[in-house]
């Protein structure tokens, strides 16, 4: 029986702790769908378009590893596509609480749903997309938190 994950997320930008959590997916999972949440409640900077295209570019060299845009509910996505295992990230205890209250609706959604909880590596901890944004935005260095692809991208951004 294979077993496939999904890693849902609005990745607006793909930082350096969302790969450390992809990479550490695929190797416990035979596939890893990384699901970019296209999130109406948001107003990210780059679009549902761009931020797929940027996922798939950084994570290319991960042969289990693909990326699709979504709307809608995660459990429906994540059924569709024969995921029977969400991944989520968790950077710090701040974290846990909207976490364990979005993993158990989703399986009151839906009572076959499972999360599975990754921790990054240390240096990822303090890393979010929000914080890379306004540093990028306020013309701060980016290189250590984002991919190389991403970072020209977020200086491009702030150039137009």
């Amino acid at each position: 029986m294979k077993r496939n994950a999904v890693y849902p997320g609005t990745f607006d930008p793909i930082t350096n702790g969302h790969i450390d959590l992809v990479r550490r997916a695929a190797g416990i999972f035979d596939a890893v769908i990384v699901a970019i949440a296209a999130n109406p409640n948001k107003t990210p900077m780059f679009s549902l378009e761009m931020r797929v295209n940027l996922a798939r570019r950084v994570l290319a060299d991960i042969p289990n590893v693909s990326v699709e845009g979504y709307s809608g509910l995660t459990v429906d996505f994540a059924r569709a596509h024969g995921g029977a295992v969400v991944v989520r990230g968790l950077r710090a205890l701040s974290d846990f609480e909207f976490e364990f209250q979005l993993a158990n609706m989703s399986r009151h959604l839906d009572r076959d749903f499972e999360t599975v909880f990754l921790t990054p590596q240390e240096q990822f901890t303090f890393i979010s997309s929000t914080l890379v944004r306004e540093i990028a935005t306020l013309g701060g260095d980016i290189h250590e938190f984002v991919h190389p692809i991403v970072e020209a991208e977020l200086k491009k951004r702030r150039r137009d």
